[in-house]
């Protein structure tokens, strides 16, 4: 499951973790239209992230940005904690949550449905284990197209 290219991930990592900072995930969107694009970075730490923590990264990676150019034509940044809802982005974050709810969207539709909800209930060789209405079933990370964490209050 990879939501952008590695380059971008790898900017942003460059950027992100040497300030003391987690990247959570990355996620870039060409919009139609008039509308830009948006590279949206998620960034965590052990104590939360303020808007000021996102302001600082954004400065810091908009430098990056503009020297590496990683991205042709106007682009919008976003720096944002993961949320209540954080998305999951790798195999150690599934592992990470396991015993969470989570709804997870896949590329294709399997068993004529793309969203599921369930527990995490594990991952291995690239393949999760999700809790659906009593049964587990296995998705391959690679047929995921989105999962987030379902919050709980």
């Amino acid at each position: 499951m990879q939501r952008t290219d590695n380059r971008l991930a790898n900017l942003a990592r460059e950027a992100v973790e040497p300030m003391g900072y987690e990247l959570v995930g990355v996620d870039f969107f060409q919009r139609g239209g008039r509308r830009s694009a948006l590279l949206r970075v998620y960034i965590d730490r052990p104590e939360g992230v303020s808007l000021d923590d996102c302001a600082t990264v954004s400065h810091q990676l908009s430098g990056v940005l503009d020297v590496e150019s990683p991205i042709a034509g106007e682009y919008d940044l976003e720096v944002s904690s993961p949320g209540l809802d954080r998305p999951l982005f790798t195999a150690e974050h599934f592992a990470r949550f396991q015993g969470h709810q989570a709804r997870i969207k896949l590329m294709a539709k399997r068993d004529g449905r793309r969203h599921f909800k369930g527990v995490l209930s594990g991952v291995h060789d690239d393949t999760l284990s999700l809790e659906v209405e009593g049964a587990v079933i296995e998705i391959p990370l690679a047929a995921v197209e989105s999962a987030r964490l379902v919050p709980e209050f």
